[in-house]
């Protein structure tokens, strides 16, 4: 794979890593590598002194475990915040409505946007999408995303990995760069590789 061209002024921007997604009524997931994948991101960026922004997701749905307060609102063990790295929370899918993520960007200087997280086909997609026409290069480390199963409709379920594989293609094919987290990690460390 192609190494992604990771400049100076990105930002790494983890979207809605919460434990809510671990159980119900939250269903089926693909990705056991999500955790130990967006955790080498974060380490790898961390390490290169890079800026990290998370995004939360803290539901104004009555009953919802992704609520204030509710345990699921919790980041997964590893993804919480560190000194210093900004949270940003949103009640939408995309991270840019309704919060001052992009204020905080251009302030920053940023023109590259590095994505990751819960769920490909919502949050981290719609997010990506807005970032994308709000004029932001947006990069995607697909085997740090995950998603679940869903339904079709007519009463079967499309299986979560086809679910990713199918956002995944139409975010490559006019949003984002797509890449792994080996691919990434190893240009972060050659930050001048094409």
């Amino acid at each position: 794979m192609k190494l992604p061209v990771v400049p100076d002024n990105a930002v790494l921007l983890p979207i809605d890593m919460q434990q809510a997604f671990d159980s119900a009524p939250w269903p089926r997931r693909w990705n056991a590598d999500i955790d130990r994948n967006g955790l080498a991101l974060l380490a790898a960026w961390r390490a290169a002194g890079r800026p990290v922004i998370h995004v939360r997701h803290d539901s104004v749905m009555p009953g919802s475990t992704l609520g204030p307060g509710a345990s699921g609102n919790a980041f997964r063990p590893g993804f919480e915040p560190q000194a210093g790295e900004p949270l940003v929370t949103k009640s939408v899918n995309a991270a840019f409505i309704g919060t001052d993520l992009d204020l905080r960007l251009r302030r920053l200087g940023v023109d590259t946007v590095v994505t990751f997280g819960i769920s490909t086909d919502m949050c981290v997609s719609t997010s990506v999408r807005v970032g994308a026409n709000l004029g932001y290069r947006m990069i995607l480390v697909e085997d740090a995303c995950d998603c679940f199963d869903q339904p079709d409709g007519d009463g079967t379920e499309i299986p979560a990995r086809d679910v990713h594989r199918a956002h995944v293609a139409t975010l490559r094919a006019e949003f984002a760069e797509v890449t792994t987290t080996v691919a990434f990690v190893e240009a972060l460390r050659r930050p001048h590789a094409a």
